[in-house]
């Protein structure tokens, strides 16, 4: 009689966690857990055991400050930034000019909407097609003939052709590198210590449950 009381109360405690976890739980030992395997809860034990997470969080801090440098050292001579943009001889004067004074306000945005994590795949698609233009003014440029300084953290305007020569190939190794920075971000949908993992949890079978 024991038993069969006991195995009730089992029975009883199962089918009361079932109705906890709601229907759509077909096993009591992930009741309550991310249907996705990890939630913006779980922390830095689940989180910390996935390298995907620490490349994406590299991703982002080098992305991202390189940005903010960029831009900052920018924006305290939005003239000079403008005169730089002008200087790569792509864009009417007009359209130069407005590029210019926008790009340092652009990239201290993204860079920190990169590093405190938000809106990171975004940002990361952002980011690297803001690479991806400078690559493509960087070799343009190269390609007639035209020997200026990218202006990329200031600057900017004409300089001597053998110092353009030796110094383009490296700024369009670097900015390879960071858009790959970029679409790496864009393509991972999860990042170390970033707002996103906090503001838009996965769905848990237990909040599933509550809803209904």
């Amino acid at each position: 009689m024991e038993r069969k009381s006991s195995n009730a109360e089992t029975h009883s405690g199962s089918t009361s966690r079932r109705r906890h976890c709601g229907a759509g739980a077909a096993d009591l030992a992930t009741c309550g857990r991310p249907v996705a395997g990890y939630d913006g809860s779980m922390n830095l034990s689940t989180e910390a055991r996935d390298w995907k997470n620490w490349v994406s969080l590299a991703a982002r801090l080098i992305l991202g400050i390189v940005l903010i440098a960029a831009g900052a050292q920018k924006v305290t001579n939005l003239a000079g930034s403008a005169q730089a943009t002008t200087a790569y001889q792509m864009l009417p004067f007009e359209v130069a000019q407005v590029v210019g004074y926008a790009l340092p306000f652009a990239e201290i945005g993204l860079g920190l909407l990169l590093v405190i994590g938000l809106f990171t795949r975004l940002a990361g698609v952002l980011g690297a097609l803001m690479m991806l233009a400078f690559i493509i003014a960087i070799i343009s440029v190269w390609v007639r003939g035209i020997s200026i300084d990218c202006g990329c953290f200031g600057g900017g305007g004409p300089i001597d052709p053998a110092e353009a020569i030796k110094k383009y190939p490296w700024e369009i190794l670097r900015d390879v590198g960071l858009t790959a920075c970029g679409v790496w971000l864009a393509a991972v949908k999860r990042s170390f210590l970033a707002v996103d993992a906090w503001l838009f949890r996965p769905i848990t079978e237990a909040s599933l449950a509550k809803k209904r």
